[in-house]
């Protein structure tokens, strides 16, 4: 019977350590995210998230079905890299939940050009950012997000 219990016990602490690393896994994959976001023109960074999400990894912005792919999501952000050089999305709280993380942000920039049409005449903006990851085997495999790009154009307008 101890015999028993001492494998039931082992068991159960593998089972919690590899629960664990699953969870170290889901933070540090979006976290790879964030840090692309906040060095958009970094190419290590961008090989970083490349490596911290799923190759069919889907960005979902709004219910059009006009969702971006890994490569679509990476081609923009490297625009906004030209456009916002000093582009910073500092994450402020995460709440974990399974298998989601829900992330509240906040996104700094100054862009050097017109954004959405805006010129911002050397104006910045400071918005706050949702965004729900899943992490599936320690890869992000899709992302909800909600930025409120409306507020970063009232305030490049000087409104």
């Amino acid at each position: 019977m101890k015999f028993l219990r001492n494998i039931a016990g082992a068991s159960s602490i593998v089972v919690m350590n590899m629960a664990g690393a699953a969870l170290a896994d889901g933070k540090t994959a979006v976290a790879a995210f964030y840090d692309f976001l906040s060095n958009p023109a970094s190419t290590d960074h961008a090989d970083a998230f490349k490596a911290a999400s799923s190759e069919d990894w889907i960005s979902i912005g709004d219910y059009s079905g006009n969702n971006k792919t890994r490569e679509k999501f990476l081609g923009q952000v490297g625009g906004f890299g030209q456009l916002i050089p000093d582009l910073n999305w500092e994450v402020q709280d995460v709440l974990q939940d399974g298998n989601q993380y829900v992330v509240r942000s906040r996104a700094t920039g100054t862009p050097v050009g017109p954004l959405f049409g805006v010129d911002g005449e050397g104006r910045g903006f400071d918005i706050l950012t949702i965004d729900i990851h899943t992490v599936e085997d320690g890869k992000v495999v899709q992302t909800y997000h909600v930025e409120d790009w409306a507020g970063a154009l009232q305030q490049l307008s000087g409104r």
